[in-house]
């Protein structure tokens, strides 16, 4: 028994043997830490983690190509559907969260969602194997053919498959992460400082997975077609359930809690319900107020948050009033805790900074859609006998992040934690910041090499190299590195016991919105330019990049990102953390404390 277990049994008053806070193990029984959790718990869910992306990567960066290619719908309609299905798959990670915090717990949403995205790779694969479940085959390069597209039988298998996979992934994503940030306990301060280390190693899996689905995944489709590429997909996920459920003796389960709406709900009833009432000048005689007597900053177990002056409106949730109180019952719909009330002024702060990362996540779009067609249209050749895929571009990025990753979590953080003195070395803010930024050069790069190219082909009929839009992927990997994974632990470390899963789901909505803004921009911009461009209709209207002004659409996206940017800054310096969820570390994210009921409370007074 250690000497930072003794301190939290003192401080708690318990002789516990080792018990941990409210997590269960397979059984239903109380964890133990010296048996449950940590970074060799974590290890299988990375594994799940590592194999799910390689099988839907491998699906999602190639699909505009199956699409296009074999079901024949237009580049614009390819884009979109790829756009939409990726969409979806973010958007319906909320549904993943709310299931698991709510109902199911994170293991078993992973565990049943896990088969069902299994089940829709196994359905593209057995219609890309039989030719009577697609249109004829076709060049829909070739002025001279007149292409079917896929409708009726077709269409609804294939959008059944791909929507199985999309809900599936969805609904896994949120809480492979969640789960496995599950496994360090806040409690626990040696655990703690392992959790940004968790994130960055959930990243690295994130990475090698992205990395050998756009090599190896895409090469197979390319070289043996794409029912067999859809298959291999298929083992991948299979592969990755295995790795779950391997760990099912050493996982610490957090209990669902029944639905997560209700008490949200309950707050703004309670708070209109009373809007007319006068807020007390002292917020201590709200109603479920912490103690401030120790001035000591603590993560309880029973998940209790100190009062903030921010959003105080629905401070009158918590006035107590007579009719409230009768007998000792009290109606949950008019009158909520500070704790209850807190969160909700959480969920409504942090989506300002959720909102900034939609227009990264379009960029992201196009680096799956465009640009593996900018890639079909140059010389991929690396040798007399190998071609390099369109789409194993985007895993240029990967193979400089599974070095990259590594050295920032060896070099950089402890580097930055001797400067700022946080745990994770720089704040999760200020990491989004950073990504957000560099994001900007990304689409920057974009602009000048499709200009060069379409230039190039038009005027020389030359040509260029397929490396020519390396950068532009290679500064987007490293603008991802910073700002993916420091939006997710952020959300995470934003959560109480109970809702870490939805609040993580939201930074995948991020994604969704994103990629469906992407749609919405192509049409946008094709009704605008229709008038504009060379062919009447549009920049992004023609099957023919050469033709298109695929380039005018890149500057327009950099400077939508650097505007988000200087948005973001502002948002970023508004946001304050609640004391209760800092760590118990010295120093960690305290350049945006702003506190109103714990506004005086010093790192002197943290508990070590």
């Amino acid at each position: 028994m250690d000497i930072e277990t003794n301190t939290r049994q003192n401080f708690k008053g318990e002789s516990m043997s080792l018990v941990e806070d409210d997590s269960v193990d397979w059984k239903g029984k109380s964890c133990k830490l010296n048996k449950h959790g940590g970074m060799r718990a974590a290890t299988f869910v990375l594994g799940l983690l590592a194999f799910e992306i390689m099988a839907i990567a491998a699906v999602g960066n190639n699909l505009i190509t199956y699409v296009f290619n074999d079901m024949h719908f237009s580049l614009s309609q390819s884009a979109n559907i790829v756009t939409n299905f990726i969409g979806t798959v973010f958007l319906l990670s909320l549904v993943g969260g709310f299931l698991s915090d709510s109902y199911l717990g994170s293991f078993w949403t992973m565990l049943i969602f896990g088969f069902i995205e299994l089940s829709g790779f196994i359905l593209l694969s057995v219609q890309a194997h039989l030719p009577q479940l697609r249109p004829p085959q076709c060049n829909m390069l070739s002025a001279g053919e007149h292409c079917l597209e896929a409708k009726g039988l077709k269409a609804l298998i294939f959008f059944a498959a791909l929507y199985l996979v999309a809900l599936g992934s969805g609904c896994v994503k949120p809480n492979i992460i969640s789960h496995g940030a599950d496994q360090f306990s806040k409690q626990d301060p040696r655990q703690s400082k392992k959790l940004s280390t968790y994130f960055n190693a959930a990243y690295f899996a994130f990475s090698v997975g992205e990395l050998v689905a756009l090599t190896v995944l895409v090469w197979v489709q390319t070289r043996s077609g794409m029912d067999v590429g859809f298959g291999v997909s298929a083992a991948a996920m299979a592969m990755g359930l295995i790795s779950l459920i391997s760990g099912t003796l050493v996982y610490r389960n957090k209990p669902p809690r029944g639905s997560i709406f209700t008490p949200i709900a309950q707050v703004f009833v309670a708070a209109f319900a009373k809007r007319k009432q006068v807020r007390p000048s002292n917020p201590e005689m709200l109603h479920g107020t912490q103690a401030h007597t120790s001035h000591m900053i603590t993560t309880s177990s029973n998940g209790s948050l100190l009062h903030t002056e921010r959003f105080r409106f629905l401070d009158k949730a918590c006035i107590k009033v007579m009719q409230d109180g009768t007998n000792n019952k009290e109606n949950p719909w008019r009158l909520c805790t500070v704790s209850q009330v807190e969160q909700v002024k959480i969920i409504i702060s942090v989506v300002p900074i959720f909102a900034c990362t939609i227009i990264f996540n379009t960029i992201l779009a196009q680096l799956q859609t465009f640009s593996v067609q900018q890639g079909s249209l140059m010389n991929a050749q690396l040798t007399k006998k190998f071609q390099i895929p369109s789409a194993s571009l985007q895993s240029i990025p990967y193979i400089m992040l599974i070095f990259l990753v590594p050295l920032y979590e060896t070099v950089f953080v402890p580097l930055a934690r001797r400067i700022t003195g946080k745990d994770s070395g720089i704040s999760p803010l200020q990491r989004v910041g950073v990504g957000l930024f560099v994001a900007t050069f990304s689409m920057v790069s974009a602009a000048l090499v499709e200009n060069k190219r379409r230039n190039s082909a038009l005027e020389s009929n030359e040509i260029l190299s397929i490396f020519w839009i390396a950068p532009q992927f290679l500064i987007f990997g490293l603008s991802e590195m910073f700002t993916a994974v420091g939006l997710i632990e952020f959300f995470y470390k934003q959560s109480l016991s109970g809702m870490q899963s939805f609040l993580t789901a939201m930074t995948y909505c991020s994604y969704s919105f994103g990629f469906y803004l992407s749609s919405l921009l192509v049409s946008l911009v094709n009704k605008i330019t229709s008038n504009s461009s060379n062919n009447g209709g549009g920049w992004l209207s023609d099957n023919d990049l050469n033709k298109d002004r695929l380039d005018l659409f890149y500057w327009v996206l950099a400077a939508l990102s650097l505007i988000n940017f200087l948005n973001y800054l502002f948002w970023s310096k508004w946001y304050t953390y609640n004391p209760s969820l800092l760590p118990t570390s010295y120093g960690e994210d305290r350049d945006h404390q702003s506190f109103s009921s714990s506004k005086h409370i010093g790192a002197e007074n943290v508990m070590p």
